[in-house]
């Protein structure tokens, strides 16, 4: 069991830490691609990938199962993506950014509410999200004026809730006892047929012809089949095994593999205000998980 939690744990780092980078291959497409159609390309490649890794069919699965994979891949897929750009066309980024990393703590909370199972909220959670909070704040805002847009920063408070609506979903789901990578093949599915009615609203453009650029081709199947097809089975694996308020937490790293990547690859400088914010959001993903390890040691000595 503990070896299992280990590796729930390493695939949560793993997939923090492509998720934290694809944002240079996303600003790398949008230079030539609109961002509905970005996502259409990579879940579409990702459903494929994951396809020929497992060809086989997810079977015999009840109206009640087909339902929850429904809304998850309504919340993970579609509608998380399509409200976290729309947010990036009315407000800044580093708003989106600090408040997407909120997700966590609603994951709490809809965890406490829905599903009595999953670990009780105690005082180090709360603390850690605080210190958490304060540090992506930092990073996020480094050297820019705080600017707040209603309809941006709700879009962007909605798509956080709506993560956490998934990260309860992928629990579920974790508990009908199927392999992961059917049953994110069928989250995909869901996920890119709630997709397809923004088509007709969003100026999708099926022009294969700019993959002839062997960079934005690159990139494409950097997001296709490294963030969507491997690091949603990867994520899915964490929640199943460690909870989803636990794998949730880790969603603090993603502002700091952001500035660390910035500063490998970019040869942006890290400030001292950007590098206090790592230092007070990793301490704060500490915290958090701290308190689940201790509740774990108390909970086996009692046993």
């Amino acid at each position: 069991m503990k070896h299992k939690e280990t590796a729930g744990h390493l695939a949560a780092v793993f997939t923090v830490i492509i998720w934290g980078t694809t944002f240079i291959s996303t600003k790398i497409l949008l230079e030539d691609f609109k961002p509905l159609e970005i996502l259409i390309f990579r879940f579409i490649m990702g459903f494929l990938a994951l396809a020929a890794v497992n060809p086989r069919r997810l079977k015999n699965t009840t109206f009640r199962q087909e339902a929850v994979f429904m809304a998850a891949g309504l919340c993970g897929i579609c509608l998380y993506y399509l409200l976290e750009n729309i947010a990036l066309t009315y407000t800044m980024a580093s708003n989106v950014g600090v408040i997407i990393s909120v997700a966590p703590f609603f994951t709490a909370i809809s965890a406490h509410l829905w599903m009595k199972t999953e670990e009780k909220l105690q005082i180090r959670f709360f603390l850690g999200f605080a210190v958490a909070m304060a540090g992506i704040f930092l990073i996020s805002f480094n050297g820019a004026k705080l600017s707040l847009n209603p309809a941006g920063d709700l879009l962007a408070l909605l798509a956080a809730f709506v993560w956490s609506c998934y990260s309860i979903l992928t629990k579920k789901i974790g508990s009908f006892g199927y392999p992961v990578i059917l049953t994110t093949r069928r989250t995909f599915f869901y996920g890119i047929l709630f997709m397809l009615p923004a088509l007709f609203f969003m100026d999708f453009k099926p022009d294969l012809s700019r993959f002839a650029n062997l960079s934005y081709l690159f990139h494409i199947f950097y997001l296709g089949l490294g963030a969507s097809a491997l690091c949603f089975v990867t994520w899915n694996f964490a929640v199943k095994v460690l909870g989803a308020v636990k794998t949730s937490v880790y969603i603090y790293m993603v502002p700091v593999i952001t500035v660390v990547t910035s500063f490998l690859i970019l040869k942006e400088k890290i400030t001292p205000l950007s590098g206090t914010g790592t230092l007070l959001t990793l301490a704060g993903l500490f915290i958090s998980e701290y308190k689940g390890r201790e509740k774990e040691e108390s909970g086996g000595k009692s046993k």
